[in-house]
């Protein structure tokens, strides 16, 4: 007999919270339950510039956002990719680009082609056959249209937007859609014998109840952590950076569709452009560089001035034991952390929610679900894991005690076999639908100085001049539809355009 859940209450708003709240509002159609967010002004959220990647238009399409609206409601840009600058190398740049990377032939995917003719000297640059990095080195966007089998017909892409507005847009959407909030700051959190959450206290003495609690307190994890000490995995030793300093820029020239991130002597620095202004940020190892260098470092790196002083943010990189524990389930910066580097903090909200609605609980709780949907997330947030620390390990720095460190750390044993399999012989397997695909893979380690000692045996049936032909006609038609593209400022300017902000 289902005991159906009557009341969920989402702790905390920001991106995480309201992200929760708007698509369960949206799909539970105030019918279902009672949904309440409970947050305080008082309590901050980190709020810097996001950038997402595509999978976003999942969560997108789910509430049924109007694209536009919520660009020009959010001050946001579009994003074809990630440079990545000074990682391999100083003076060394390459694309994470979104999209297909040219054109797959007779079953193998084109970078084995590639491959084989860039050994041979005969082939261009990788960015020449890929539409989304020769778009973000030419500053050009569109969205898909209708033209055949044109690489125009599928462009994949993403956002830059302002997170605190992205928070506040979606609140808007979420109340119409029946949800609850309340100002509050929680002062005691009560349970029931068998350590589930009963009800939360506020500083005002008014007490809520729910069956079923969604924690989005951040970083400090008041539900997941405080209340049920579910404990934390630390990743420190492979992901060593533990701060970051954020701070926006004004705007000095039209934005990029792309994001930027610059390795620094211990860390990285990123740049996200906005419509109304940049965001940048410094994430760096505390044990090998001071809060002070590293915010030197970032203001000198800014391209117009600074709008408000540099804020400092600590974490620590790692998962929940448990995302799922009991009768609450941790969502964004309560579950996990991992810095920004590829643009996954969204990503990660919104899969949490997706399982969500896959394993959506009555008041029973079944253990047997809450394992499952745990064993998904740990899954999701090893794969990303290991992605990540491909850009750390990979590298040919060794110019600074922190780049020294990464580039002979131990890895985890299924990246290190990732890797040594791209070395021999450029194959890459995406296991179990993870999330990065074996293009991201086959760009990062390509940009960071992985060159295969082979290629796929089956690209020797094709005859090389044909290869030649082949690949200047894809090299070709990449051309022509970025040349098709317009400016990216000027697709802002015909759809989306914010207004200014004073």
């Amino acid at each position: 007999m289902i005991e159906k859940i009557k009341k969920i209450i989402v702790l905390g708003g920001g991106s995480a919270g309201w992200m929760t709240a708007a698509a369960l509002g949206k799909v539970l159609k105030n019918q279902y339950c009672q949904i309440q967010v409970i947050e305080s002004e008082q309590i901050g959220t980190v709020g810097v510039g996001e950038a997402t990647i595509p999978q976003i238009m999942l969560y997108n399409e789910l509430i049924g956002l109007d694209e536009n609206d919520f660009m020009r409601r959010t001050q946001a840009t579009f994003k074809l990719g990630i440079q990545f600058v000074d990682w391999q190398k100083p003076d060394s740049s390459y694309f994470h680009a979104f999209g297909d990377v040219g054109k797959n032939m007779e079953g193998l995917q084109f970078y084995h082609y590639w491959l084989k003719m860039r050994s041979l000297g005969k082939a261009a640059p990788l960015d020449e056959y890929t539409l989304s990095s020769l778009a973000c080195l030419e500053h050009r966007f569109m969205r898909s249209m209708d033209a055949g089998n044109s690489p125009l017909s599928n462009i994949a892409y993403a956002f830059h937007f302002d997170a605190g507005l992205f928070a506040k847009y979606l609140r808007e959407l979420a109340e119409q859609w029946g949800v609850q909030r309340t100002e509050g700051e929680v002062v005691e959190v009560k349970q029931l014998d068998n350590g589930f959450i009963h009800s939360l206290r506020l500083a005002d003495g008014t007490e809520h109840e729910a069956d079923f609690f969604i924690d989005c307190s951040g970083f400090r994890g008041l539900l997941i952590e405080q209340t049920l000490k579910t404990g934390y995995e630390d990743w420190s030793h492979w992901l060593p950076c533990d701060r970051a300093i954020a701070v926006p820029s004004a705007s000095t020239s039209e934005p990029w569709p792309f994001t930027r991130a610059t390795a620094q002597p211990a860390g990285w620095q990123w740049r996200i452009p906005l419509q109304h202004r940049v965001g940048n940020g410094h994430v760096f190892c505390s044990r090998f560089m001071s809060e002070d260098e590293a915010t030197a470092i970032l203001l000198k790196n800014l391209d117009g001035e600074a709008l408000a002083e540099p804020r400092p943010i600590r974490f620590v990189t790692g998962k929940r034991k448990q995302f799922w524990n009991k009768n609450c389930l941790a969502v964004g910066l309560a579950g996990g952390f991992m810095e920004p580097l590829e643009s996954t903090s969204l990503h990660l909200v919104q899969a949490t929610i997706s399982k969500l609605f896959s394993f959506f609980p009555d008041r029973n709780f079944a253990q047997s679900d809450i394992d499952e949907f745990n064993r998904q997330m740990h899954f999701d947030y090893d794969k990303i894991r290991d992605f990540l620390i491909l850009h750390y390990y990979v590298t040919e720095r060794n110019d600074t005690e922190f780049w020294n460190y990464c580039r002979t750390m131990s890895v985890p044993e299924e990246l290190n076999q990732k890797i040594q399999q791209f070395k021999a012989n450029g194959r890459i397997f995406r296991f179990n639908n993870e999330m990065f695909s074996d293009l991201s893979w086959f760009e990062v380690m390509l940009g960071q100085g992985i060159t295969p000692q082979a290629y796929h045996p089956m690209v020797d049936l094709f005859p090389e001049a044909e290869l030649v032909k082949r690949l200047e006609g894809i090299r070709s038609v990449i051309r022509k539809s970025v040349d098709y593209m317009p400016s990216h400022q000027s697709f802002i300017d015909q759809n989306c355009k914010a207004g200014k902000i004073y």
